[in-house]
């Protein structure tokens, strides 16, 4: 199965930098829904059986264009949230994204015993995007679009991906509607294809104000 892996479009509190993980959370700045329209065009060429987007509606929105222009329907599931900032939730000092930055890089290079206060655990962050993507590829799909959340996405790949690693994570952000392909199954093991840190319109709608999750560490 192909697995196309995209971030929201751009939101306010990307814009000021704060750890929003809340559900459902802030919709789009004007930009984010420039970035969500460039999708179909970007995609056109691509070929997608179905289309996922967690439960925060930024994700939801962003995927709606190419669900429009694809005629899908958009399934929304909780697994594919972003990862829970805990007791930091709104914060944007440095200190505080530095630290949730790095409990996702330690995420990716094993350490499952790295948690923020008062946030969720790997093991449950993990397991509930796998069951995400378990599910679509128990439905047969063979080409599949998730719109998810940038921490969410750089560690999920960076944990599933036989060639990705904890410093490539760390160091090669994911702006808004930046897009990162896998292929593989749950049983096999997944490959990255490709993994893009700008918006997939380009230039014209990306964004340096692009959150915490869009850093590098």
């Amino acid at each position: 199965m192909r697995l196309l892996l995209i971030r929201h479009g751009q939101t306010p509190s990307n814009v000021s930098g704060s750890l929003d993980t809340r559900i459902p959370g802030p919709g789009l700045t004007a930009l984010g829904q420039a970035q969500a329209e460039a999708i179909p065009a970007t995609l056109a060429d691509v070929p997608i059986d179905a289309i996922f987007a967690s439960v925060q509606v930024r994700s939801q929105i962003t995927a709606a264009p190419l669900a429009a222009d694809r005629s899908l329907d958009v399934q929304v599931r909780a697994g594919i949230r972003e990862i829970s900032s805990g007791d930091y939730e709104m914060r944007s000092d440095r200190a505080s994204v530095e630290e949730y930055l790095a409990v996702m890089v330690l995420w990716v290079d094993g350490d499952v015993e790295a948690q923020l206060p008062g946030g969720e655990t790997a093991a449950d962050m993990l397991a509930r995007f796998d069951e995400v993507v378990a599910e679509a590829y128990s439905a047969g799909y063979s080409s599949v679009a998730m719109v998810s959340h940038g921490a969410a996405i750089r560690t999920w790949s960076g944990s599933r991906a036989t060639n990705l690693s904890a410093e490539f994570i760390g160091e090669n952000p994911l702006h808004n509607t930046g897009i990162v392909i896998l292929e593989g199954t749950p049983e096999t093991g997944w490959t990255a294809l490709t993994y893009m840190g700008e918006a997939v319109g380009g230039a014209a709608v990306d964004d340096a104000a692009a959150g915490p999750a869009a850093e590098t560490l």
